[in-house]
C-alpha cells in the first residue's frame, strides 16, 4: 500500500488558540474569514510548512443557520473570503484544497424541525460558494447524523466533486444517532463517496477500532482524523490536550498501514502534522 496522504489538523480549535496568542476575541471561527484574516493565512502557512498534502478551507460552520444567526455577513461571501485565504497560502505549492462542510446546529425531520428541502438548499449555498471559488473536493465532516451527510453529499456530487465524507463516532463504535459503521459505510458507498471514514469526537486510542471496523466494510479509500483525545477544560476555559504530538503520533501508527487519508482534528496543531509527516517519511 502506498503511503497514507497528510492532511492537516484542527481548524477550530487552532484558530482559537492563534486569537488567545493576538489578544483577539473568541468568536466563531468563520467570522475570521473577513474580521481577522491574518488569523487564518498563519493556520494555513503553519499547515503547508508542516507538510500537509490537501488542507481544510475555514468554513466548515459557515452555513446559513450560523452565519445569519450571528453576523450581518452573506454565507457566500464568508465562504469565498476563506477560499480566497487558503489559495493564497498554497499559492506555488502542490497542497490541494478540500471545501470544510460541517453539520447543521438542527437536525432534519423527523429527529428535529428541518426539512430535507430546506437543508439540501443550506449545504449548496456553502458548497456551492467554495467550488465557485475554486477548490479541489469536498470534505463532508463531523457529522453525528447520517442523514443529513448525506444530503450534503449528494450536494457535493451534484456539482461534481471529489467527495470524502467522515462521520463522527461514540465509543460504542455508533454514531450519535445510533448508525452502525457498516450502515454508514453501505450509504455513503450508494451516494458516490470517493473517501470514507471518521473524525472528531475521540482520541487515537478509542478510534483505531473505529477505522479498523470500516476497512471490514468497504473498499473505498479511509480518511481518518482523530481528535487529540478528549478535551481537559481548565477552571478558567481554556483547554488542552491530553495527548501530546509524540503520543499521539504513536498510537495512530498501526493506521499508516491501512488508511489513504491521515491528519489530526481538535486541539492537534502544526506540531501535530509535522511529527506525523516525519513519521510517514520514515515508514
Amino acid at each position: 500500500m502506498n503511503r497514507p496522504v497528510l492532511l492537516d489538523g484542527a481548524v477550530g480549535t487552532t484558530l482559537w488558540h492563534l486569537a488567545d496568542a493576538a489578544g483577539v476575541k473568541r468568536e466563531p471561527v468563520w467570522k475570521y474569514n473577513i474580521e481577522h484574516p491574518e488569523l487564518v493565512s498563519e493556520l494555513h502557512r503553519r499547515y503547508v510548512e508542516a507538510g500537509t498534502q490537501i488542507m481544510l478551507t475555514n468554513t466548515f460552520g459557515a452555513n446559513r443557520q450560523m452565519v445569519t444567526r450571528s453576523s450581518p455577513y452573506k454565507v457566500s461571501d464568508v465562504v469565498r473570503s476563506g477560499v480566497k485565504l487558503a489559495k493564497e497560502a498554497v499559492k506555488g505549492t502542490n497542497v490541494k484544497l478540500a471545501a470544510a462542510c460541517g453539520p447543521l446546529k438542527d437536525f432534519m425531520e423527523p429527529y428535529g424541525d428541518l426539512e430535507e428541502e430546506e437543508v439540501e438548499d443550506m449545504f449548496t449555498e456553502l458548497i456551492g460558494s467554495a467550488v465557485d471559488e475554486g477548490v479541489d473536493m469536498v470534505m463532508v465532516q463531523t457529522f453525528l447524523d447520517l442523514d443529513s451527510a448525506l444530503v450534503a453529499c449528494r450536494v457535493a456530487k451534484k456539482l461534481n466533486m471529489p467527495l470524502f465524507c467522515t462521520l463522527t463516532f461514540e465509543k460504542t463504535g455508533k454514531t450519535l444517532m445510533g448508525n452502525s459503521v457498516e450502515k454508514v459505510c453501505k450509504a455513503l458507498e450508494d451516494v458516490g463517496a470517493d473517501c470514507v471514514g471518521m473524525n472528531c469526537s475521540l482520541g487515537p486510542n478509542m478510534a483505531l477500532p473505529i477505522i479498523s471496523e470500516f476497512r471490514k466494510h468497504t473498499k473505498l479509500p479511509l480518511v481518518f482524523k482523530p481528535n487529540a483525545g478528549l478535551p481537559i477544560t481548565s477552571t478558567t476555559g481554556n483547554t488542552t490536550a491530553p495527548y501530546t504530538a509524540e503520543m499521539f503520533v504513536e498510537e495512530v501508527r498501526p493506521a499508516f498501514d491501512f488508511v489513504s487519508y491521515i491528519g489530526g482534528c481538535c486541539n492537534t496543531d502544526d506540531e501535530y502534522v509535522r511529527l506525523l509527516a516525519r513519521a510517514l517519511e520514515e515508514r
